[in-house]
């Protein structure tokens, strides 16, 4: 599975085929952010234009097409964001700043957002970008008959309106203070409208523009001459190739076939750490690996249970032995330590086999007997994890079943089918957002089916506030309630981990998604020929 979620976006393909008050208008929203140590060179060589560069993405499928809506995964999301611009992007300190809008700024209640488009940007087929590109755009994905998986992102506008050729202003159901950051989504591309709707070609505004696309195979896109953007879009031209198999892209790499590759084989990064003609990226993001329990399903509808299962797992050695370190200890909870709501004051959990027999006494049992379903579809390494898990809970005398499901349909039957089962998030950017797509008690995400009244009231609360102390308190609360009472148990937060040749120069990695936030073929050049 490539499961890059994003409400149903990262919902559909999470099916597993897988912002701010008025002074937003200012367009700088700070999330944190934090990244590996990058070589010198990276970071002090001087940007230069030219070459061709090429890059081997683990995803891609011949069902690919130029669509936005129907990007599925990060083969077509870094591909896509070479050829389009957004209203708005994340860079690589975690601030949300403006891209095709300039500015922005809210109503008193959140619910309505004006957006000042940037001037003079071209599109690649010579049309100047104005509100008429933006609506068509989104609403694109809007609607009951939409096939777009963010559908579910743009379903709270209520309207959206031109007022005036650089305005567009968007008024949503209900408030949201954190907005903007969803106009940030890979698939809200802006594209030219056409007789009132969003032309899908593959025409954008972004760096590039498109040469050649053979789905799933081979995309290449080359320069655009006109890009408003002066310092970005380096190279003469850029190709995507869909190299699934890890072996054959670490072999490509090897060879200089091509220039950088996603998804390094954790079981075998150290080896590549030894090339000097390579440099192994870490970025820690807010991706995690996790394992949810129904808790509406005995004997994991006691928190007692959930307890004892939380404190008899070692973390510290799932980061050392399935992550080989590339990682973070999660502390039962979503929200990754790059995000600016992170309960840094909440105790990290630790294993702790004695808390964990004290909460099954209070559960009233002696020891406990429960399966675990697990698959490598979830994530590399997830039988492993379920294996060593096995081991640390037998101190606790508590007995883990690891049950090896098959790959193939493992999201169709075995996730939120079976009561214990393994899985894992590339997560969100803000705290509403993840906290509403998966443990909301009216979502279909919710694969815990986790309902507790006081933090679905906290995060109606939070979600329209605009006082970030009031909504910090709210989301610290909120962890808390997650990781105490929540039915999913969240060992590690897993990096990004990529590898790139020394010739590929660049300044410091975005961590909103991988490949530099997505924007590797704008944001990175050649350092030597």
């Amino acid at each position: 599975m490539n499961k890059w979620d994003g409400v149903q976006a990262f919902n559909s393909v999470l099916d597993r085929r897988r912002f701010l008050n008025s002074a937003v208008a200012a367009g700088a929203l700070a999330i944190g952010s934090a990244s590996g140590v990058l070589p010198s060179f990276a970071q002090d060589a001087a940007p230069k234009k030219g070459g061709h560069f090429k890059i081997g993405i683990g995803a891609g499928s011949i069902t690919d097409t130029l669509d936005p809506a129907t990007f599925p995964d990060s083969y077509m999301m870094t591909f896509g964001h070479s050829l389009h611009g957004y209203l708005v992007e994340m860079d690589a300190n975690g601030n949300l700043v403006g891209e095709l809008a300039e500015s922005w700024e809210s109503s008193k209640d959140a619910k309505t957002w004006t957006f000042k488009l940037r001037k003079g940007v071209e599109f690649h087929n010579g049309k100047t970008l104005d509100a008429d590109d933006v609506i068509a755009s989104i609403n694109q994905h809007r609607g009951e008959k939409s096939p777009s998986a963010a559908k579910s992102i743009v379903h709270p506008i209520e309207e959206i309106r031109s007022d005036g050729p650089g305005t567009v202003v968007i008024v949503l159901r209900e408030g949201n203070a954190d907005f903007p950051y969803l106009m940030e989504y890979f698939q809200l591309v802006i594209m030219p409208a056409k007789d009132g709707k969003a032309d899908i070609s593959g025409v954008g505004a972004g760096g590039y523009v498109l040469d050649a696309f053979d789905p799933g195979v081979k995309a290449i896109s080359k320069r655009f001459a006109n890009y408003w953007k002066p310092n970005a879009a380096w190279f003469d031209s850029f190709e995507a190739l869909g190299i699934q198999d890890v072996t054959a892209r670490t072999n490509a790499l090897i060879t200089g076939q091509i220039h950088a590759m996603d998804r390094c084989d954790l079981k075998t990064v150290h080896l590549l750490e030894r090339n000097k003609s390579l440099e192994i990226v870490s970025v820690g993001g807010t991706q995690h690996y996790t394992m949810p329990m129904l808790v509406d399903v005995p004997p994991f509808d006691n928190v007692d249970v959930r307890l004892a299962l939380k404190y008899a797992i070692d973390r510290q050695q799932l980061l050392d032995t399935v992550l080989s370190g590339y990682g973070q200890l999660g502390n039962d909870h979503p929200i990754s330590p790059t995000n600016r709501f992170f309960a840094k004051d909440l105790p990290q959990r630790a294993f702790d086999p004695d808390k964990a027999k004290f909460h099954l006494k209070k559960a009233g049992l002696s020891n406990l007997k429960v399966s675990m379903s697990t698959s490598d579809a979830a994530f590399a390494g997830a039988v492993d994890a379920a294996v060593i898990y096995q081991q640390n809970a037998a101190k606790a005398e508590i007995a883990i079943d690891v049950v090896r499901e098959p790959s193939d349909g493992y999201w169709d039957t075995v996730w939120r089918k079976k009561p214990w089962s393994v899985c894992y998030w590339s997560g969100r950017p803000t705290a509403d957002w993840v906290f509403g797509q998966t443990y909301a008690a009216d979502s279909d995400q919710n694969d815990t089916r986790w309902k507790n009244p006081r933090f679905n009231k906290l995060l109606l609360a939070a979600r329209s506030e605009l006082d970030d102390s009031k909504r910090s308190q709210m989301y610290a609360e909120m962890q808390a309630l997650c990781r105490d009472d929540g039915g999913t148990v969240i060992p590690v937060f897993a990096n990004y981990v990529s590898a790139l040749s020394t010739k590929v120069g660049h300044n410091k990695i975005g961590t909103n998604w991988d490949l530099d936030g997505l924007r590797c073929a704008e944001r990175w050049w050649f350092a030597e020929a």
